[in-house]
């Protein structure tokens, strides 16, 4: 599973590096952000890109999980 921290980046850092990672064909991915912009934007990327996504709360940021 690849892991891409995005915590301290602003849109549209996060979905640009989310991005990356789904281009690379990785099938599980997570994803950490620490804003709820953010993490609206990814799960929203992910689920477009056909992704099923699973919220973490890691206490001061969020961990998304996608898989396909």
């Amino acid at each position: 599973m690849r892991e891409v921290d995005t915590r301290g980046l602003s849109c549209p850092e996060p979905i640009m590096l989310t991005q990356e990672a789904t281009i690379a064909g990785d099938s599980e991915l997570a994803i950490l952000v620490d804003t709820e912009v953010s993490k609206e934007n990814v799960i929203r990327f992910l689920e477009n890109a056909g992704y099923k996504t699973n919220l973490e709360n890691a206490g001061d940021h969020y961990r998304i999980v996608g898989s396909k």
